[in-house]
């Protein structure tokens, strides 16, 4: 299974996510000034399920299916990220209806976005559940897609590898580039679709 670490497309794409990620969940991750309690009352276990969840909910939105895999489980000093890679081709042509089909599934679950990158060549949707939980879509290199949830404070534990198996090989590092094709997301021809807007109030 997989071991704890950070694909070179969240990497590539840090710049991307550095705003991004201040305004989706940061905040979710500060303890209480005066220490590091957690601002949640489950464990690290149980705070990677629930990211778990989230993304299985995504990915099953996402019609017609895409492939993904694992790309890693961290933690820190009270928080967990789990995430996951799209290893199908989404062309440029079919990129604004895929986000915007994410996008659009985020906000029916309720979840408030934070934030949306319009880059054309790397654009990224960050977005915030209820409880504290930010979730976010980034587009890398080659225009694959990452997934990754990020858990508010919560209490330490151990935390088993993700119980949901991939729907494709479950590579270990390195992942290669996006190498399943797919008639609808791959397909160059355009069509219409609704792109990621911009969450009220932003530019």
């Amino acid at each position: 299974m997989k071991k704890a670490w950070v694909t070179p497309l969240i990497l590539a794409s840090s710049v991307i996510m550095l705003v991004g990620c201040n305004a989706a969940s940061s905040a979710s991750k500060q303890a209480p000034e005066g220490g590091r309690e957690a601002v949640m009352n489950i464990t690290m276990q149980q705070a990677g399920e629930r990211a778990d969840s989230m993304l299985d909910a995504t990915l099953k939105a996402i019609k017609p299916e895409v492939n993904w895999t694992h790309s890693g489980t961290s933690k820190g000093s009270c928080d967990v990220s789990r995430s996951r890679t799209v290893m199908t081709i989404i062309s440029k042509e079919r990129r604004g209806n895929f986000l915007g089909v994410v996008q659009r599934f985020w906000e029916k679950s309720g979840y408030v976005i934070k934030s949306v990158n319009k880059s054309e060549k790397f654009p990224a949707i960050f977005a915030q559940s209820p409880d504290g939980f930010g979730i976010s879509l980034v587009v890398g290199g080659a225009g694959q897609v990452a997934f990754e949830v990020d858990s508010p404070c919560v209490k330490p534990s151990e935390v088993a590898e993700p119980a949901t198996p991939a729907n494709g090989p479950d590579y270990d590092y390195p992942i290669p580039r996006p190498n399943v094709h797919s008639d609808f997301w791959s397909s160059t021809s355009p069509i219409s679709s609704a792109s990621p807007t911009t969450p009220t109030g932003e530019g």
